[in-house]
């Protein structure tokens, strides 16, 4: 028994970040679950003096909430003792405090000159003392690095982040002991606009959005050896000058000329700047997650010098400078080659490129206050022939551990998988962008509302949530309630659209049964209802939405408009469904923080608009009023009709698929539900059939183009490999890859589940398409592991391989096994529904069904004639396959998508008798199809 892991809300050794409602959690490893208890101790200098201490508590849970006034700037250590009858474990961790709300004695610098495209500060600093410890507390706007003796202090990149910076600012706080010793130092700082005063928005976007002048504020605090201290602040003293940044923007990227020498240097200006805004930071650090080696250097037809990286992503290139001194070399960045040759029509007006004029000097060359989202460079300017070990691309996003992963026995669906992964790294960057490429990059609500379930079975996404929680909660003051279309809202007034606003109580409550932390929605409590009540206020309408500007289901493909993106999907009907689960879970929210007010009156509002829905668009029988995919998975998932009309709802969607090819037809607010739906009542094998589609519309059409990140569109690059002609083609957006939440939950089988993971269910759904599946989720209390694999051997064995987590009990429930004996660890039980605690889990049965699949009377005539032996099964029965042996084309038609059965029904010229037909059904039901007949 030990304890693997400490987490201090939700982050490993936090320094300087705010920690409002403080708890701590921890994982426990042991081979089984036994009782134990638990005790935590927090202290600052001495152990033997802790400033909290709980009593020996039963282990019910693995987490304490702790009720501590933190002081400032002051670390806290913490052990964990955990007991059983027979054993002791303990492990320590630490974190520290920021400035809190201690006042700035530091001034806001500046240089005279606002134009400055990146401005130096610096500070000549003398030691006599040996330093026992150093902390830097400081900020910048927009963007800054902070050296020391030419040394960047500290690994994070674009600090201090986005923020609505009128309203907050964060402070990053460093420790800096290791790099001050006694003697001469000096202190610089180098700024860029970043997000506060560059370009940004839409269509061309806004200038100075927030300010017109770059400026630092920090505070350098020194304690000696000898218990004295000092503290160097930004004041008068500091000096500025220009910097070798020529030009730096998030879109138009950045040029450095580094033939440049800092001169002039001058006194700083005192900025009348508010410190009230200065707040310790929310934001995880953006840092190098790794860097990712040139994997091709191509010529491409139009003679360009291109680098493939192989991999989609965002951040940076670096590269080894070896260019004489004076040359200028440029790089472009792009997602996509077109005709063979460099392509970047996609970016719209984002420049996006590096360009450096080198001093001669051979060294490692990145950018600084900027950021792109690629996969191929274009090298023009360079004098030496390229090499693939002078260049790497560094891949920067939020810093997040990895939580969850998910590998099967086909290969298309691993990469979608990856893509997936690759699309939340490149757009969790410090805000849930929308895209990392063009002129965009905005924290979109709709698309973080969607993939907000996925983000967190993926990556440790709670406290990265609970910073962008409070950029739309300060959007939210602006507007009396209402949500932006994305937050920070830079300088727009725009939203109020259904989905995209719902973020303020859906993300809040996702994170809360992810994670079991009630922090955020205490934090949002008053936003999620000021959302709400805005939409009361707002609608034209009593109890329901409507009125007012939607996004609608944004990109379906059923819209009876071409030029208009928002669907066919009734837009009020999508606004008051939301409305109605917004209301739910403020109700819900109200309930478990102990408002009983406001829980009456949220659930009555609930309850009202449920019944408005109903009356408006759900016939007493259970027919919807509007027959699209997205309606019937938004009808079933948020459970507007009763238990007895769901089989008929279930029923129209299956319907309206089959009129849809069994394609998808949804946009952004029906693909995250539609398998989801189809797989909880019943219709897994059809769920899984769409998934594993492969032409347009499907998740791995975008794979079979070569894709390695999710794109905007369903084919944002069309078969020919051209662009998709109506634009918003970004390559690297992540929203319908919110499908990877049905993977978990059904494919994997990681069902319901309590708030936190304490209990949860096991309950995959097998098909003979993905007959092996891999899994983990590292849930709040450890990781859960899962390898299973059917039809094993003859007899169709399924083995399974579970790991169960220190503190969790696993309901599971195997499918077709019912009175079916079940061996777990070489012990054996009768029956598939049965509960694990800790432990690793060997489990085998033979199913009551086997899950080889068979062809059925509704089989396709195109599938028949694609299996030569049954096609001679058939033949031997009728000859009705010859009129497809004649005419080879019929198959490609229309008539190759109906059954035998139909086709005897509808065309006169196709007459199988009805015993022969029985015949024929007979041989197609007892046939497996021909993909597992190759597998075996």
């Amino acid at each position: 028994m030990k304890i693997t892991d400490i987490l201090v809300n939700h982050m490993h050794e936090p320094i300087g970040f705010q920690l409002n409602d403080l708890r701590i959690d921890f994982k426990v490893a042991a081979t089984k679950f036994i009782q134990i208890t638990k005790q935590l101790k927090i202290w600052t200098t001495d152990q033997a003096k802790p400033v909290y201490q709980t009593d020996v508590l039963t282990y019910d849970n693995n987490f304490f909430t702790v009720d501590l006034a933190l002081r400032p700037r002051t670390r806290y250590f913490l052990q964990i003792t955990i007991k059983s009858t027979d054993e002791v474990a303990t492990a320590e961790t630490f974190f520290e405090t920021g400035k809190l709300n201690e006042t700035f004695t530091a001034d806001w610098i500046g240089n005279s000159n606002k134009e400055l495209q990146n401005t130096l500060f610096k500070k000549a600093i003398q030691l006599k003392k040996s330093v026992k410890s150093a902390r830097l507390y400081m900020t910048g706007l927009g963007l800054y690095e902070a050296y020391l003796d030419q040394q960047k202090i500290g690994n994070e990149f674009l600090a201090p982040g986005v923020t609505a910076y009128d309203h907050w600012v964060q402070v990053q706080t460093y420790d800096v002991t290791s790099y001050l010793t006694t003697g001469n130092h000096e202190l610089l700082i180098s700024t860029a606009d970043g997000w506060y005063k560059g370009r940004y928005g839409f269509d061309g976007g806004q200038d100075k959005i927030y300010g017109d002048q770059q400026m630092v504020i920090g505070e350098l605090h020194i304690k000696y050896t000898d218990g004295t201290k000092i503290i160097i602040n930004t004041d008068a003293s500091w000096q500025t000058t220009a910097g070798k940044i020529t030009k730096s923007a998030i879109y138009y990227g950045e040029d450095l000329d580094d033939t440049l020498q800092p001169t002039d240097w001058q006194n700083v200006i005192i900025l009348p700047q508010s410190k009230s805004i200065l707040q310790d930071r929310l934001s995880l650090p953006l840092t190098i997650d790794e860097k990712l080696p040139v994997q091709a250097i191509l010529t491409t037809p139009a003679n360009e010098q291109v680098l493939d990286f192989g991999q989609n992503q965002a951040g940076w290139l670096e590269f080894y400078n070896r260019e004489p001194k004076g040359t200028k070399i440029t790089f472009q960045m792009g997602e996509v080659l077109q005709a063979g040759n460099f392509y970047r029509g996609n970016l719209r007006d984002a420049r996006a490129a590096f360009e450096y004029i080198s001093d001669g000097k051979e060294k490692w060359v990145r950018p600084h206050f900027t950021y792109y989202g690629y996969r191929y460079v274009k090298v023009t300017g360079n004098t030496k022939p390229l090499t693939k070990q002078d260049y790497h691309a560094c891949v920067i996003f939020s810093k997040m551990t990895q939580t969850g992963d998910i590998t099967t026995d086909n290969a298309k669906v691993n990469r979608l998988f990856a893509n997936i992964h690759w699309g939340q790294k490149s757009n969790f960057f410090d805000v849930p962008t929308d895209c990392p490429q063009r002129d965009e990059r905005l924290g979109w609500t709709g698309d973080a509302n969607i993939f907000s379930n996925t983000a967190a079975f993926n990556m440790n996404v709670f406290e990265f949530f609970k910073k962008y929680m409070k950029d739309i909660a300060v959007e939210q003051k602006r507007f009396a309630g209402m949500v932006p279309m994305y937050a920070p809202a830079m300088g727009t007034t725009d939203g109020g659209a259904a989905v995209w606003g719902d973020a303020a109580t859906t993300i809040p409550w996702n994170m809360y049964k992810t994670y079991g932390d009630t922090a955020i929605l205490k934090q949002n409590y008053d936003a999620m209802k000021a959302w709400v009540d805005w939409i009361t206020k707002n609608s034209k309408t009593p109890n329901l939405w409507t009125g007012m500007f939607q996004f609608g289901d944004w990109i379906a493909l059923d819209g009876e408009n071409p030029a208009l993106p928002t669907g066919k999907t009734d837009e009020d009907f999508i606004a008051s469904v939301y409305y109605y689960y917004s209301s739910q879970i403020v109700a819900n929210t109200a309930k478990l923080l102990d408002h009983p007010t406001d829980q009456a009156h949220y659930q009555q509002q609930a309850d009202a608009i449920l019944a408005a829905i109903q009356h408006e668009y759900i016939t007493a029988t259970g027919r919807l009023a509007i027959d699209t995919q997205t309606a019937y998975a938004l009808a079933l998932y948020f459970k507007l009709v009763p238990k007895t009309q769901i089989k008929r709802v279930l029923n129209d969607l299956v319907k309206r698929l089959n009129k849809d090819n069994d394609h998808l037809k949804t946009g952004f607010v029906g693909t995250p539900f539609i398998c989801q739906v189809l797989s909880a009542y019943g219709e897994h094998k059809l769920a899984t059939k769409i998934f594993l589609q492969e032409d347009f519309p499907s998740w791995l059409y975008a794979v079979n183009m070569g894709a390695t990140t999710v794109w905007e569109r369903w084919n944002s690059i069309e078969t020919d490999g051209s662009m998709n002609p109506d634009g918003m083609n970004s390559l690297n957006h992540y929203s319908i890859g919110a499908i990877m939440e049905w993977s978990y939950k059904y494919l994997v089988g990681i069902g319901h589940h309590t708030a936190g993971f304490k209990q949860f269910t096991f309950a995959p759904h097998f098909d003979y398409r993905l007959k092996h599946i891999t899994a983990h989720f590292d849930t709040a209390y450890g990781n859960f592991a899962t390898d299973y694999q059917i039809e094993t051997d003859t007899a169709h064995a399924i083995q399974i391989k579970l790991t169960v987590p220190f503190g969790t009990t696993v309901q599971v429930k195997l499918p077709r096994a019912a009175d079916t004996t079940i061996t777990i660890n070489a012990h054996t039980i009768v029956g598939g529904d049965f509960q694990l605690t800790a432990g690793n889990y060997n489990i085998s049965y033979i199913p009551t069904h086997d899950y080889v699949e068979h062809y059925n009377r509704e089989t396709t005539t195109a599938e028949i004639m694609a299996d030569p032996i049954l096609v001679e099964k058939i033949t031997a029965i009728d000859n009705v396959l010859d009129f497809f042996k004649n005419d080879p084309t019929a198959v490609k038609g229309g008539l190759g998508k109906m059954s035998l059965t139909k086709l005897n029904t509808l065309l006169p010229f196709i007459n199988i008798a009805p015993d022969k037909l029985e015949k024929i059904n007979q041989v197609l039901t007892t046939t497996a199809i021909l993909s597992e007949r190759e597998d075996s």
